[in-house]
């Protein structure tokens, strides 16, 4: 039976990160809404609660029964979570005059305590909470403490069992600024719970082409492919485990980067996959003709995208799966937890009534990194697994304003440049500039145009913008630093080949506010 960390979430921004930190353990971990607690059985082998935006004392405030748990396997309180088992259990939450934010260290812990093992002195966590713990329960232990945060860590074993005590930090351990917080977490999962570490690539391609040849049998299977990391991987997965019975559709819409409809193609063809390519770009252009809005180019695309593969589908008709390359992140984000979905993907929502197909999303469990180390198990080109992220509408949320043929030739010489440069430049370290951007791209503002002189002659052309954000999940996004030589080169080489362009801007926002893409 596999063993696995069930996450109860209760709305905090990083709660995938806890589960990405899980997985990097090499345990499975199952992030579940905070009152859809499962049957525990005993794979569950630990239970963490994740932060809040809320306040215990709010009204709306998220609330778990702790007795489907607690007593009965180790559980570790996180923020929100640490909180609320205090609260709980007759301790005191209460409002501080100022919010505690931000780095601060752990002045006093108890070294003996399995959850700090190996902890060194002084070590630094990060604070993100507005309420704070001035009384705990009795019963339990204070564990750690901050210059300005008493009860930063406490625990209690007595009258629950040695074997599943409960653990709380104020801190978050799962953020990169808790610099021993994946060492805490992995006295927790593995120490503490006992996890065999038995999650892990190899393990997840055998078992799921096992579960996929079960479940779909001699089955049809249709999948459409977009070229990028997830639907590559979805692809190659299900071609080891049910081969010609896979057949695959890549939809040229006209707003791919250049030349990608053939480079993709024949990385397809590469992998021994069975491709049907479709170039409908003329009825996307005539469709998109004269539309500034962006969500409407969105929406345009997306429902031709849809009528143009059903309309392929629909040749196969003996086809009775229909595969998607939906990923752990995209049903966590479609699911509502305060109310509000994050965002609506496109690979959540079910079906088209009228395709009569089942849904396999073999690649449902897993984050975006993890998609990667299949990719890498699964030996594909490498070119396919370190692929930035691309854009459903493609290109056509790169530019400003209505989408022209013309428009798109020319950001597409412009984003060229920009990425084969950055695949060629080596930074200082060695290493590829484009492998340490999460994803880069340019940007034409075809509703502005700029003055500028070449040779003698005055132009008025319009502005690029380039994009490059660092991150981890795309969740949040921070501008990435690029070399002022790199800049430069890109810039120059843009002006001059790029007929249309006679200005290069970089853009430094984070996200958020601001977001990835500029539509």
């Amino acid at each position: 039976m596999q063993q696995k960390i069930i996450i109860l979430d209760f709305g905090s921004q990083t709660t995938q990160l806890i589960g990405r930190r899980v997985r990097e353990l090499d345990t499975f971990c199952e992030i579940l809404p905070y009152n859809k607690f499962p049957v525990a059985d005993e794979s569950v082998i630990g239970v963490i609660l994740s932060g809040s935006p809320y306040s215990v004392h709010d009204p709306q405030a998220f609330k778990v029964d702790l007795s489907q748990f607690v007593g009965k396997v180790p559980v570790l309180g996180i923020c929100y979570g640490a909180q609320f088992i205090a609260h709980s259990n007759g301790g005191k939450v209460e409002k501080t005059n100022t919010r505690e934010y931000g780095r601060a260290q752990l002045c006093h812990f108890d070294q003996n305590n399995p959850l700090f093992k190996d902890f060194t002195p002084n070590s630094q966590v990060w604070m993100s909470h507005g309420d704070t713990i001035t009384q705990i329960p009795d019963g339990f232990e204070v564990i750690g403490s901050t210059a300005d945060v008493k009860n930063a860590a406490y625990w209690s074993g007595e009258g629950r069992g040695e074997s599943s005590p409960i653990w709380a930090v104020q801190f978050h351990p799962e953020v990169y600024h808790s610099l021993e917080g994946k060492k805490l977490l992995k006295n927790f999962v593995v120490d503490i719970c006992g996890s065999r570490q038995e999650w892990s690539p190899a393990s997840f391609v055998e078992t799921t082409v096992n579960e996929l040849r079960e479940q779909l049998g001699n089955d049809r299977v249709i999948l459409g492919l977009s070229g990028g990391v997830d639907s590559s991987v979805c692809a190659t997965l299900l071609n080891k485990a049910i081969g010609k019975n896979l057949t695959c559709i890549f939809v040229d819409h006209g707003m791919l980067r250049k030349n990608e409809f053939q480079k993709v193609m024949e990385a397809y063809e590469g992998l021994g996959l069975n491709v049907i390519g479709v170039d409908a770009s003329e009825k996307f252009f005539k469709d998109l003709e004269g539309v500034t809005d962006p969500e409407q180019k969105r929406k345009i695309i997306g429902r031709d995208f849809v009528e143009v593969f059903n309309a392929e589908a629909k040749k196969i008709t003996d086809a009775k799966w229909l595969a998607q390359g939906t990923i752990y992140p995209d049903r966590i984000e479609s699911l509502s937890i305060t109310g509000m979905v994050i965002k609506s993907h496109h690979n959540v929502g079910g079906l088209p009534k009228e395709m009569h197909l089942q849904l396999c999303e073999p690649l449902k469990w897993l984050f975006k990194d993890e998609v990667r180390r299949v990719g890498y198990q699964l030996q594909m080109p490498e070119r396919l697994i370190k692929r930035h992220p691309f854009p459903g509408p493609g290109l056509a949320v790169r530019i400003l304003g209505d989408i022209t043929r013309e428009k798109v030739a020319i950001l597409q010489e412009a984003d060229d440049i920009y990425i084969e440069s950055m695949l060629n430049y080596r930074c200082d370290d060695g290493e590829v500039l484009y492998d340490k951007v999460w994803q880069a791209g340019a940007v034409l503002l075809s509703t502005i145009r700029s003055v500028g002189v070449m040779g003698d002659e005055r132009t008025y052309e319009h502005p690029v913008a380039l994009r490059a954000v660092t991150s981890t999940d795309a969740m949040t996004a921070d501008w990435a630093h690029l070399p002022y030589d790199f800049l430069a080169k890109v810039s120059n080489e843009i002006i001059n080949k790029v007929r249309g362009v006679n200005r290069v801007c970089y853009d430094i926002s984070s996200k958020p506010p601001s977001t990835i893409e500029w539509e």
